[in-house]
């Protein structure tokens, strides 16, 4: 119960509705019970068993209440009947409907304000977890599959709803319908009332036992449907390469294995979940059997219990079956959302490393520079960049070079503070970028990457991404300095032309160009650009480098480049080789050294 009590703090928004469910629930079982009492004085009047009571019984206490309710049931039928039992029926029948009525009326009423209550839950709880998901680092998802934190977004979530939530529902509602058809019952035969006693406890011991794997086998299942949704997630992200290599068969094989598992696994769980009602009813209708067996005893043979007061008992017997099975299939309900739960939950509790200093401070401007001092830095194992020093003066582009695994993209990542170093320190304008917040020291700077990450919207909105509420004369001025405005003017709709998943309408350059947009509009006083013409043809790359060119000027770039050519005016080149620097100065000064750089250059030349 762990694991509900955590969700039940989703709730507490709602505990409105919840009152309300509360009250109505009450009044369900006070009715459900009721209705199956008005059958007595009916059954009575039927079984022409009614004693003519002329005075009006007088309340004693609660020891005579069963003499007592009995006494006033025939004074009541007695002066509604009088010389006709025709009448005494209709009323009582009426009687009976009323009380179902107002049975079912209070039951849809709780129902409806539990829809609120769940639902409102489920909002939170999702809102919550995307909320999560998007602020743990991005070290955290490269450990983890994306599609096991779709599954846990989306599946898991929803087994919350009707596994856990659905408790919600039987937790005022089926108890008090047991209380008080047991109550009813004690009046009527304490007796028989003893068997109920025994069935309980014992229907609950071989239930629980049937239930005790269950969080084990839901839990096999929700991970397997977290590994077939990556499955499908790299698929559609790999399409044209799986397509290429002519793979499909053996994604289809890996997807097959996976849902074959997921078959079993579900099989098992959903097996042995649906022996709950089966077994809950059989051992129901033993007890039942018991019952008619015993009290049969009592009304022909003893003669000490009325043939209408037995069948009410009856009635009230019966009726205590259903709150039982569904408080048997809510046990059910706990150990398979349990399952869920805590996968949900372990999200929502993952420690974020990088998080803002309760003292941080809002950086709003850029003065100096960025100074790297002696920063070492590992993903896993092996240091990355080891005793790395780098100063990068305001105004001007620094560019850094070398073979891939040289540590140059990992720059860019430590600065945008998207992995934090393990040793040393990264400062802007002398302050510690972990004492910046990470919100103010992002808007500092604009990012553009060997990848164009775009959007399933209009080429507005992508271009809009970091300003909001910028107008289309802000976006048309941005498009100009990227490169861009001509192409898009070309497209159908123009700038609200929706550019499809991860803009696949567009081709590579105008999707770089369309990044580059995006960074001009932030306008940000540093700019980091992550071989952002590496995967372009020679007239992409061409416009390309003039938009970023155009967008350099006056700012503070850190430029990590795999085409030597597009780097010739950095101010500063630095070459990287496994994690250090080898060699740094302008590009005339690094050839006339005679070194790695000119050795990178003249392979370049070549290829």
């Amino acid at each position: 119960m762990t694991y509900f009590r955590k969700i039940l703090r989703f709730a507490r928004p709602y505990r409105g509705y919840a009152i309300l469910n509360i009250i109505a629930n009450i009044f369900y079982a006070f009715f459900a019970t009721l209705a199956m009492v008005s059958l007595f004085p009916m059954l009575a009047v039927l079984f022409k068993q009614t004693e003519t009571v002329e005075t009006e019984p007088v309340w004693t206490g609660f020891s005579d209440a069963k003499e007592y309710l009995y006494n006033y049931l025939n004074y009541f039928v007695t002066q509604k009947a009088g010389d006709d039992s025709s009448d005494a029926l209709i009323f009582m029948v009426l009687l009976v409907i009323v009380m179902f009525f107002l049975k079912n009326v209070f039951g849809y009423l709780a129902m409806y304000f539990i829809t609120f209550l769940r639902n409102g839950v489920l909002k939170d709880l999702r809102n919550e977890l995307y909320d999560k998901t998007i602020s743990l680092p991005i070290a955290h998802y490269s450990e983890k599959r994306k599609g096991d934190t779709i599954a846990r977004l989306t599946s898991d979530v929803v087994e919350i709803q009707y596994s856990f939530l659905s408790i919600l529902e039987l937790i005022v509602r089926e108890p008090l319908t047991l209380i008080f058809a047991i109550v009813a019952m004690v009046s009527i035969s304490p007796e028989l009332t003893l068997f109920v006693f025994i069935f309980l406890p014992v229907s609950g011991f071989l239930i629980s036992l049937i239930g005790k794997s269950l969080k084990r086998k839901s839990d096999k299942v929700q991970k397997e449907q977290g590994v077939f949704l990556s499955i499908l997630e790299e698929t559609l992200s790999g399409l044209k390469i799986i397509k290429g290599f002519t793979a499909e068969n053996r994604f289809s094989s890996k997807f097959r294995e996976s849902t074959n598992r997921f078959f079993r696994y579900s099989n098992t769980l959903l097996n042995r979940q649906n022996l709950a009602t089966p077994a809950s009813e059989f051992l129901g209708i033993a007890v039942i059997g018991i019952l008619l067996w015993y009290g049969g005893q009592m009304v022909l043979v003893d003669k000490t219990l009325e043939p209408e007061l037995f069948i009410t008992y009856m009635g009230l017997a019966y009726q205590i079956l259903t709150p039982a099975k569904a408080i048997s299939k809510a046990s059910y309900g706990v150990k398979k959302g349990n399952a869920a739960a805590e996968r949900v939950l372990e999200i929502l509790e993952t420690e974020n490393p990088i998080i803002d200093k309760p003292d941080a401070i809002k950086k709003t401007s850029f003065e100096n520079g960025i100074i790297l001092e002696n920063i070492s830095f590992k993903y896993e194992d092996d240091y990355v960049l080891k005793n790395f020093d780098l100063s990068v003066p305001k105004g001007q582009t620094v560019a850094l070079v070398g073979q891939s695994g040289s540590g140059k993209s990992t720059i860019a990542n430590l600065v945008t503070r998207f992995y934090d170093v393990n040793q040393g320190v990264i400062k802007i304008d002398g302050t510690d970028i972990r004492d910046i917040t990470k919100k103010s020291l992002r808007q500092l700077m604009g990012l553009v990457t060997q990848d164009s990450i775009l959007f399933n919207d209009t080429v507005a909105k992508n271009i809009a991404l970091s300003k909001e509420r910028a107008s289309r004369e802000e976006i048309i001025e941005a498009a100009k300095i990227a490169n861009a405005h001509e192409f898009i003017e070309s497209l159908p709709q123009g700038y609200d032309t929706n550019i499809g998943d991860s803009g696949n309408k567009l081709s590579g350059g105008q999707k770089q160009r369309l990044s580059i947009a995006r960074a001009v509009l932030k306008n940000p006083p540093i700019m980091i650009l992550d071989e952002a013409t590496s995967a372009l043809d020679t007239e992409s790359e061409r416009l390309v480098q003039d938009a970023l060119e155009k967008m350099m000027r006056n700012r503070t770039s850190i430029v990590i480049a795999h085409r030597l050519s597009t780097i010739q005016n950095a101010n500063k080149i630095v070459v990287l080789q496994q994690g250090e620097i080898v060699e740094q100065g302008s590009h005339t000064e690094l050839l006339a050294k005679n070194g790695v750089y000119k050795k990178l250059v003249e392979m370049q030349s070549l290829g």
